[in-house]
């Protein structure tokens, strides 16, 4: 049995932007604002996600018309870099990437299903302060399962859940923006809060619980824009996902390049007006104490929320309800979009004898659904841990090196297959291709230097796999 194309344009972009939209966005601002403490920097650094989330888009294209094949990235690597590059990037995916990212996202989904269940938060199990089990584990599990369940029943099933999932954030959130800006640029929240837009600072608490700020300029600001721009690239990761289910997209030589750029475009233009928003709606500076959403401003939202801050503003108290809602749609969604993709790259290295066997095996609906469960098994194992935070912080340097090896690929590959069809070619080449490499790898270095632990335990995961790929060889391919 092989995958049938029945994924339209549409689909295929729903995938793209349903996977990139998580919780990120409505978080992640606050933690930059703390690194950077600049609007100007601020919206600066989420262009820049932006421009490097669609360049890398343009080029991946080029890769995808030449290679629609299920596994997508992983078949680009095996092709320019040969197999043991491609388990490598298989084996990040597998035990922290799209694991790491499915548990991430449903521990939020349940975190902020506990502002409506608050006995969520209330232990089930427990043997000692450090090995306990909650409710809300319980939950971000379940839903896991109940994805993973939807999704073997068959490419339809996945395909509506992400289409309804994917139309309401969308809705929800171009709705909130709408309103935001409405009502932020009547006040002048928005005109103080680019008063001085380039006066960069990062904004601490010490153990005297006082606030400390560190003016920042040259190398120090630098140092400082590379390091948190991980917190954007994280928040616009997993639009490659779509190349995963490459075999399933029809006519997927135009379909798939088209949908990597409209979904890449679409949510970069979201990130940018929820910024702008989120300006206009709330001061940067607060007070940590304050009990008021609104009053805590952009640097001490509490636990970082400042979407619920901004909804806050709009609405009111009922607002922190609103977002909780619209964040558990924008989770469950994400989650439908990466479970769902996950499995085909599992299916593509089953394929090549690099993944258990039985996952390479399509069910009588046309999906791997062993490769499902498998990836349904170490997400759930990573709720459990509690350790996905630390492993995505790790991976996230890895995941990096991974796109600019992807695209690099793309040199290599026109030098030794000048005569290769390409349906589509990478817009912008060399140029385009070029300055992704040389801007990411920047971000790379700039990690190497302000956040060495974080990027060096990255490489030790990737490492990590080596033994298992000698381990994996001497296994017979599936068939």
């Amino acid at each position: 049995m092989e995958f049938k194309r029945t994924l339209g344009l549409t689909d295929a972009t729903s995938l793209v932007a349903g996977s990139m939209i998580g919780s990120g966005i409505f978080i992640v601002t606050t933690i930059m604002m703390r690194d950077i403490g600049s609007s100007g920097w601020l919206i600066v650094l989420w262009l820049l996600t932006g421009l490097i989330t669609i360049f890398a888009a343009l080029s991946y294209g080029e890769l995808a018309g030449m290679m629609p094949n299920a596994g997508g990235q992983y078949v680009y690597i095996k092709r320019a870099f040969g197999e043991m590059t491609s388990f490598l990037y298989g084996w990040t995916v597998f035990t922290v990437i799209q694991t790491g990212v499915i548990a991430a996202v449903a521990v939020a989904f349940a975190k902020y299903s506990a502002v409506f269940f608050q006995s969520l938060n209330s232990v089930f199990f427990q043997i000692n302060e450090s090995l306990k089990i909650t409710y809300s584990q319980l939950l971000s599990i379940s839903s896991i399962v109940v994805l993973t369940f939807l999704n073997t029943g068959g490419i339809q099933n996945g395909k509506w859940l992400q289409l309804i999932f994917t139309s309401a954030k969308l809705i929800a959130l171009f709705s909130l923006i709408i309103l935001g800006l409405s009502i932020g640029l009547k006040s002048n929240t928005f005109a103080l809060n680019f008063q001085n837009m380039w006066e960069a600072k990062k904004t601490f608490i010490d153990e005297t619980n006082t606030i400390q700020v560190v003016p920042l300029t040259g190398f120090a600001l630098m140092g400082a824009m590379g390091a948190t721009i991980i917190n954007s690239l994280f928040s616009s990761d997993a639009w490659n996902n779509v190349t995963f289910i490459a075999g399933e997209i029809k006519n997927p030589q135009k379909n798939i390049p088209r949908s990597l750029f409209l979904g890449t475009v679409i949510v970069t233009v979201i990130y940018i007006l929820a910024n702008l928003a989120y300006l206009s709606l709330l001061p940067i500076n607060g007070d940590p104490n304050a009990t008021n959403m609104a009053d805590q401003g952009i640097l001490f939202a509490s636990e970082d929320r400042i979407g619920a801050g901004a909804a806050s503003v709009i609405f009111g108290d009922v607002g922190i309800l609103i977002m909780a809602g619209l964040i558990m749609i924008s989770t469950f969604g994400c989650n439908n979009g990466l479970i769902l993709a996950g499995s085909r790259l599992f299916y593509a290295m089953s394929k090549d004898g690099l993944f258990f066997k039985s996952a390479g095996k399509l069910n009588k609906n046309g999906v791997p659904s062993v490769a499902l469960w498998i990836q349904c098994l170490w997400a759930s194992v990573l709720c459990l841990s509690g350790k996905y935070g630390d492993l995505l912080v790790y991976s996230t340097f890895a995941s990096l090196l991974f796109y600019i090896l992807t695209i690099f690929g793309l040199f290599i590959l026109r030098k030794k297959e000048p005569n290769t069809e390409r349906p589509y070619k990478a817009f912008g080449y060399p140029i385009i291709p070029a300055l992704y490499i040389i801007i990411t790898l920047g971000i790379c270095i700039d990690l190497l230097i302000y956040d060495f632990r974080n990027a060096g335990m990255g490489l030790l995961i990737v490492l990590l796999g080596i033994p298992f790929y000698y381990i994996a060889k001497q296994k017979p391919k599936s068939t």
